[in-house]
């Protein structure tokens, strides 16, 4: 089986756990077990997760609060690994534009699950996820989780120029609908957890990226591991030290948007005559930035190059970084990233570059850009996420799922 569809799994980490010990690799397609060195691999049944959650415990709808049909393939993933229906529900844009939710079954005193991915329209699917949650509340849902893989607005979660921390109201928002758990996967920042008052369970997706290296990428011993910015190196060292694999990192590069070079906050005295600061008393000032030209921290000479980051949404920045790692003698350059937004050309710009495979998750729908783009790779993470909500849902401990998970992971 391709990675569109992860590989099979087996029941020995629910049926014996003391056996789980070891580090387990990839399943194969009759639940045979193969070692790794990784240490972060881990099985799940999909054929008996189903079972398992109707003998321990009843009460868990599930539902899709997405209106666009493209965005409800995971959705339709996750209850098919956990042996459920999903729950019935219409979502619709009313013709004035308005956002309508409907339940049409009872939710009252059950565990709600709501998955919800975003849609090119972020802002459409943050109304359907509120107003879904709002409505399991006033229906007496007797907990409403939120599985929403990537996290909107994420991006936006310090503070610039007048701006606002975006993650922060948008965390209070969900709140205060009546969210009682989120399950989200690799946050742009780990910090913004602690913008809930709400427990909120930050999933991996590194093993699934981990094993993909392994299992597809021919000579991957022969390869380094990229950070295309010092921002993201303690992604890369983390991928670096659990393969074994050397690392470098490139520094130089343009300004990323998510950099403040000028602060922006220049008011008027507020006195009509403010008295001069003697020479003395001036208040000291930072030195303006400015970035040294493009250099590469590492060998990368007649290897396989691997970046690795969280998001890919703008990819000029990983463009320029595979030219700079082409003309440093690397011969294969891979991309990996959880999140893969692939917004505006993306695709065009990708098929174009020296990039040869761009691997992301399915946290994200993004067939169309499969379409245009054949160096697209998915690797599914429904696995996770379906054995996130039976744990929640049957009152299991989830430390499993963070096995060997450290902070800079």
């Amino acid at each position: 089986m391709g990675w569109d569809g992860i590989h099979g799994a087996c029941g020995t980490h629910l049926e014996h756990p003391e056996r789980c010990e070891g580090d387990v690799g990839s399943v194969g397609p009759r639940g045979s077990e193969r070692q790794n060195n990784l240490g972060l691999m881990f099985c799940v049944p999909s054929t008996e997760i189903g079972a398992i959650m109707n003998i321990t415990k009843g009460g868990l709808v599930l539902f899709s609060a997405n209106s666009n049909s493209s965005c409800m393939e995971l959705s339709k993933r996750i209850a098919e690994r956990l042996g459920v229906e999903m729950g019935k529900v219409q979502v619709y844009q009313e013709p004035n534009r308005e956002t309508r939710v409907q339940i049409q079954e009872s939710v009252r005193g059950k565990d709600v699950f709501i998955i919800q991915t975003v849609s090119k329209d972020v802002n459409t699917t943050i109304m359907e996820l509120l107003i879904m949650v709002y409505a399991c509340k006033t229906s007496c849902a007797k907990s409403i989780i939120g599985v929403i893989p990537y996290f909107p607005y994420s991006k936006q979660c310090k503070m610039r120029k007048r701006g606002s921390i975006v993650s922060k109201l948008l965390a209070s928002m969900m709140c205060k609908a009546g969210l009682t758990h989120l399950i989200t996967m690799d946050l742009h920042q780990k910090e913004i957890q602690g913008f809930f008052n709400i427990p909120v369970d930050n999933l991996r997706a590194s093993p699934f990226l981990l094993q993909y290296i392994q299992e597809e990428i021919p000579d991957y011993r022969n390869a380094v591991i990229v950070a295309k910015s010092p921002a993201s190196a303690k992604r890369a060292q983390s991928f670096a030290e659990r393969l074994r694999l050397g690392i470098a990192v490139i520094h130089g590069e343009a300004q990323d948007a998510e950099s403040d070079m000028v602060d922006g906050r220049h008011s008027p005295p507020t006195a009509k005559y403010v008295a001069a600061i003697h020479p003395s008393l001036e208040i000291p000032m930072l030195i303006p930035k400015e970035k040294p030209p493009i250099t590469v921290v590492g060998d990368v000479g007649g290897r396989i190059a691997i970046i690795v980051d969280d998001i890919i949404d703008d990819v000029d920045s990983f463009l320029a970084a595979a030219e700079t790692l082409k003309e440093r003698g690397a011969y294969k350059i891979f991309v990996m990233a959880t999140h893969g937004l692939l917004s505006s050309d993306a695709p065009r710009l990708i098929e174009e570059s020296a990039i040869d495979e761009v691997v992301v998750t399915n946290t994200i729908p993004h067939e169309i850009q499969k379409l245009q783009c054949p160096k697209i790779k998915t690797v599914d993470i429904s696995m996770i996420l379906s054995e996130a909500i039976r744990r929640i849902h049957n009152g299991e401990s989830m430390s499993y799922l963070f096995r060997n998970i450290g902070v800079d992971d």
